[in-house]
């Protein structure tokens, strides 16, 4: 018991915050994390605790997705991690609400393991903890991060090409 306390105290704010990105809902994170959470709570000993959670929330988000079809685009959106994070959205200026909802579509945009990855990252995963998560090699996580970057920018350049009438800015 007192491992899995030491694990809720130790992960589960980044865990929720993970969960409220990807599924931009925080009453539908909290819920997960406490799945998550119950399911620690049934294979304590976990041998890399860190990626093991985000890996068991990673999977509780695509479950979500898959049973309840109601939610099915909300659970995809995500928030952007736009430069003005710390602003809220009502003292944006048009502008940035359109710069933010364009940035949410970039990320929507690419595929959801380049999203968890790019999430994880932010959560300060390593690569090993975000490979274990994901089910993938430590030795692709700088490619899979590096590829997930530069398709958010590219999507995100593209709508605001789309945006502006196709028109391109003098370089």
């Amino acid at each position: 018991m007192q491992d899995i306390d030491r694990l809720f105290r130790e992960f589960h704010t980044p865990i929720v915050r993970y969960l409220t990105r990807q599924l931009h809902d925080a009453d539908l994170a909290e819920e997960l994390a406490q799945e998550t959470f119950v399911r620690a709570l049934r294979h304590v000993p976990i041998a890399n605790e860190r990626a093991w959670l985000f890996a068991v929330a990673t999977n509780l988000i695509r479950d979500t997705i898959r049973r309840d079809t109601r939610h099915r685009r909300r659970l995809l959106e995500l928030h952007a991690e736009a430069a003005h994070a710390d602003v809220e959205p009502d003292e944006l200026s048009p502008q940035g609400l359109r710069d933010a909802a364009m940035a949410r579509e970039a990320l929507h945009n690419i595929p959801e393991r380049d999203r968890a990855a790019l999430f994880m990252s932010q959560e300060g995963l390593n690569y090993q903890e975000i490979a274990a998560a994901l089910g993938l090699s430590v030795q692709s996580i700088g490619t899979t991060l590096t590829r997930a970057r530069k398709k958010v920018v590219q999507s995100y350049e593209g709508l605001r090409r789309h945006e502006n009438g196709g028109t391109h800015a003098a370089s």
